[in-house]
């Protein structure tokens, strides 16, 4: 387990505090109800791993579908465009909002809510959901935003890294006019020159619309704004790994070009599961593709998911590489999930490695669970602190997973045996690794030391100096961590003691 990191400078005129912090939570070990009210308050940071369109839950699709005259096979819970009825059998999506079955079943098709009993192994109930609801998300992007900054908002979250898709169509379209050429820096010369920029445009549009949707839906200019509005999102550009290759390096362009010119896409990903055939049979040649765009965007950040996988789900030889390919080759700065670690060739090299190169792991404790039906001691977060590799809980698609952020910290305390001081640095944490602009407060983010011109100032009660203030205004990483800070002491600042339960 991770040893708890005392900051002398943080923590020397409030190590009282978070040490009866700490003993209050170790009062609760035996009581689930009491610590889930305990990590419900806890500020906790930021979401590094968080798919937009499975961040929503069932509930919000449904409506939308309703809104929009969407039309739902009653059999599949496929929906699709009307007309309804026919040879497709559909019937108006609208009609859940009255036949309590019809919603039932739609909520389940669309979520991990009893997943068990749809004959599907968790994996494959949870990837076959996408499919079933993704036409209600068209043009929600702006809602969907809303959706989940209000509720991380709730969580005490005061940051997100959304991976989303944006103006999917027009670079799908300027890919397939492309076609194909081996030679990389020539395939990149084409796609720039028939048409990347204006798709570039496009999906800083949608987000711009998106984001007056969001501000507009929770009243951000109102006297009265939804807590929401005091998020901070930002996005990564989410590309489809299981498409033909030249899709796949279309969409990797547009990120690196997207996060070139546009603060709020901050870096790419590449999402869909590790183990259908186009992304096996193509990794080698998306980590190339990654490297090389690497070297011509250096300053664009890159998060992978890798090593989301479990013993059979692929041959043994699949599960030996991804995650150092991703790192070594693709470059990653954070590893999703990298649950197949011990797996890997020479993993404890590896774990080594990824300590030394400071790459970030982020855990989806709820994802694993369902999704791979990885627990307790069969889950590699132990291996990775012990090794000193970095972690963050994370939620991957809450909505899906019918989670939130509060339930990956109470499976932190529970299923993992994470003390307080644990999953506070993992908050810390969070935010450290997070693909925010400027300079952290830390020095040395492994024992949270501040920087120096903080390092005064970050005690009871937190008064910024001035120096501190001028530092913090000049980088937006800091200032969010200063934030964080501030909630933490005032969540330790309660009177633990005199609310301890019983013995």
């Amino acid at each position: 387990m991770l040893a708890p990191v005392v900051c002398a400078a943080t923590d020397a005129g409030n190590a009282a505090n978070s040490a009866r912090t700490e003993r209050y939570f170790q009062s609760l070990r035996n009581d689930p109800n009491q610590v889930l009210a305990f990590l419900r308050q806890m500020p906790k940071g930021g979401d590094l791993h968080n798919h937009l369109v499975g961040a929503i839950y069932a509930e919000s699709f449904i409506a939308w579908a309703s809104e929009k005259a969407l039309c739902v096979d009653p059999v599949t819970f496929y929906l699709s465009a009307p007309p309804c009825g026919g040879e497709k059998g559909t019937v108006p999506a609208r009609n859940a909002l009255t036949d309590r079955f019809l919603y039932r079943d739609m909520v389940d098709a669309y979520s991990m809510r009893k997943w068990e009993l749809s004959g599907l192994s968790g994996h494959d109930h949870f990837f076959d959901t996408f499919d079933k609801f993704i036409v209600a998300s068209y043009g929600k992007t702006g809602e969907m935003l809303a959706e989940t900054a209000a509720r991380a908002a709730s969580q005490h979250e005061i940051y997100q890294e959304l991976m989303h898709a944006a103006a999917f169509p027009e670079v799908m379209a300027l890919a397939n006019s492309a076609g194909w050429d081996d030679d990389l820096a020539r395939q990149r010369a084409k796609l720039l020159a028939n048409g990347m920029a204006q798709v570039v445009a496009a999906a800083r549009k949608e987000m711009d619309d998106a984001e007056a949707v969001r501000n507009a839906t929770l009243r951000c200019a109102s006297a009265q704004p939804d807590p929401g509005c005091r998020i901070t999102q930002r996005y990564q550009y989410m590309v489809l790994r299981g498409v033909p290759k030249e899709i796949v390096f279309a969409q990797m362009v547009l990120g690196f070009e997207a996060a070139s010119a546009d603060p709020r896409f901050v870096g790419i990903n590449l999402v869909q599961p590790e183990e259908w055939y186009v992304a096996r049979r193509d990794f080698a040649l998306h980590m190339r593709m990654l490297q090389f765009l690497h070297s011509a965007y250096p300053n664009v950040h890159i998060a992978l998911h890798a090593g989301e996988l479990a013993q059979g789900m692929v041959t043994p030889e699949e599960l030996s590489f991804h995650i150092r390919s991703s790192v070594e080759t693709g470059g990653a700065e954070r590893i999703g999930h990298g649950m197949d670690v011990m797996y890997e060739d020479r993993a404890q090299d590896l774990l080594r490695e990824l300590a030394r190169r400071n790459v970030m792991i982020e855990i989806c404790l709820t994802s694993n669970a369902t999704i791979l039906g990885i627990t307790g001691n069969r889950h590699p977060l132990a291996q990775y602190i012990r090794a000193g590799v970095p972690v963050a809980l994370a939620t991957d698609d809450e909505g899906v997973s019918r989670s939130d952020m509060t339930q990956e910290f109470l499976r932190g305390a529970l299923d993992q045996g994470l003390s307080y001081t644990q999953l506070k640095n993992m908050a810390r944490t969070s935010l450290e690794h997070a693909f925010l602009s400027g300079a952290s407060l830390w020095s040395d983010a492994g024992n949270f030391t501040p920087v120096k011109e903080c390092a005064a100032d970050l005690s009871t009660p937190l008064t910024p100096s001035a120096t501190c203030q001028s530092f913090l205004r000049k980088n937006a990483k800091a200032n969010l961590q200063w934030e964080l800070e501030s909630q933490l002491l005032a969540f330790e600042s309660q009177p633990w003691q005199s609310s301890a339960p019983a013995q």
